[in-house]
């Protein structure tokens, strides 16, 4: 066989991100798992990103419980996650001993390959995750937010690269969360990327704007060591591109991937009655399965899109949906070209939302916004304009150093905050990440325990459980 192409499925994680916002249950994937798990992929990616929020949110679950049950049923393939860095899985920077908690216990749990990314890619803020991870043992992957700018060049992407591998990355993930990366830039990226440092290149890619395959071939021609992929009836639109013709066009081009045909079928057939359910649920909105090369000119990541489009629906504004995706590569301007990624991709996106819904640009601010100019989340790629700075926050002061940094150790603050509510270290940090829906969530499942078995037995059938 040729080289090995190492492939991850992003179906329990990033595919259901993209297309539904992350409204699969554990049950729909728990029959398959197995399946899953001799199927020869490298790693499945099942936690982080926005599942955590999700389960607690939205589906009743306790994400630590869905890790382990995932877990119990994965014995040869890794599992993975992605991690926001300083933010882990919320919506602001935690303090150091928050970050090292939350790490340790995802490790413990089962987490084997940590993706941690900073939405500004600025270093600093990956330092405290990155040295956790270490101390487990697992796999430290650092991850480049892919966007394009000025700024973004092949060169500033080897020099960050360069820097990743120093601070000590076991494996470098070129992310590129629109799906804007082309074949063409694509294959310098790589290339550059592969005379420039020796770990492991990974490049995750989205189909939104319908040019993902392209884009693997010339990576992987240019050396990329491994690709993600989505199983077929999770997979194109907003979502990854898709498992199953992957392998076959690779294994024919004499790539080894390590993958079985037969399973991933099985796991094809499974997830097509899945997908048929949240169509017909309203989940799954037809339209975010359609490539949109506008993607390529509003850079605008399938979970935003997705999100977004939610947002003008609930808003009952879907027709102004054209208005706002204009709207975004304005804001971003204005924002010193932040790469669109979350939480980043979510603050951009309300902004721009609300700057056309309100008709007058910036007349209101969510205070994420403010806080994101008061360099509370780190380094812009650009600098922002001052005098657009000041119209927002006015003479507030601007943070120029590590922002987690001016962060006081918060770990036991939090844990005497939510008291008898959190009957552990891993319930104190769901009310840590979502201090409302967590508190939310433990209460509702606190009162359940309290609750007779027969009333147990009604709280079930209602769909708590």
């Amino acid at each position: 066989m040729g080289k090995h192409i190492a492939v991850s499925e992003t179906v329990l994680r990033d595919a259901h991100q993209s297309l539904m916002a992350t409204r699969m249950p554990y049950a729909d994937m728990a029959d398959i798992l197995k399946t899953m798990d001799e199927a020869g992929y490298y790693s499945l990616e099942c936690w982080g990103g926005a599942t955590f929020d999700a389960c607690i949110r939205f589906l009743n679950e306790n994400p630590w419980e869905r890790l382990r049950k995932i877990k119990s049923q994965v014995k040869n393939t890794k599992l993975q996650m992605l991690l926001r860095g300083q933010n882990l899985l919320g919506y602001r920077h935690y303090a150091d001993d928050v970050v090292e908690r939350f790490i340790a216990l995802s490790a413990e749990n089962g987490i084997d390959v940590f993706r941690i990314f900073d939405a500004l890619n600025d270093v600093r803020n990956l330092k405290t995750a990155l040295k956790a991870v270490k101390k487990t043992g697992k796999e430290a992957q650092l991850a480049i937010c892919y966007t394009v700018s000025d700024v973004h060049t092949v060169e500033y992407y080897a020099e960050l690269a360069k820097t990743m591998e120093e601070m000590g990355a076991d494996s470098i993930c070129v992310k590129d969360m629109a799906g804007i990366l082309t074949p063409e830039v694509g294959k310098k990226l790589v290339s550059r990327l592969k005379e420039t440092v020796s770990v492991p290149i990974v490049v995750h890619t989205h189909a939104t704007s319908g040019i993902s395959y392209l884009t693997y071939q010339a990576v992987i021609a240019a050396g990329a060591d491994r690709i993600e992929t989505a199983i077929s009836p999770l997979s194109e639109g907003t979502s990854q591109p898709c498992t199953e013709a992957l392998a076959i066009v690779l294994d024919e081009a004499g790539f080894d991937t390590g993958l079985n045909l037969t399973l991933l079928e099985k796991i094809g057939d499974h997830f097509r009655e899945c997908k048929d359910h949240y169509i017909a649920q309203g989940l799954l909105d037809p339209k975010m399965l359609t490539p949109d090369p506008r993607a390529l000119i509003y850079q605008v990541p399938g979970g935003m899109l997705s999100n977004m489009y939610s947002q003008l629906k609930q808003a009952g504004a879907t027709d102004r949906y054209d208005e706002v995706l204009k709207e975004v590569p304005r804001v971003r301007k204005d924002l010193g070209f932040p790469p669109l990624v979350t939480p980043l991709s979510q603050m951009v996106g309300t902004q721009a939302a609300m700057n056309v819904l309100s008709g007058v640009r910036y007349k209101m601010v969510p205070n994420e916004i403010k806080d994101y100019l008061k360099g509370k989340y780190g380094k812009t790629p650009v600098p922002v304009d001052e005098d657009f700075r000041r119209s927002i926050i006015g003479d507030e002061e601007v943070i120029v150093d590590r922002p987690a940094d001016h962060l006081a150790a918060e770990w036991e603050h939090l844990k005497a905050e939510i008291g008898d509510l959190a009957q552990n270290d891993e319930d104190v940090l769901i009310y840590a990440l979502f201090p409302q829906v967590g508190r939310n969530y433990l209460a509702k499942r606190h009162s359940v325990e309290e609750t007779s078995a027969d009333e147990q037995e009604v709280v079930r059938v209602n769909g708590y459980y």
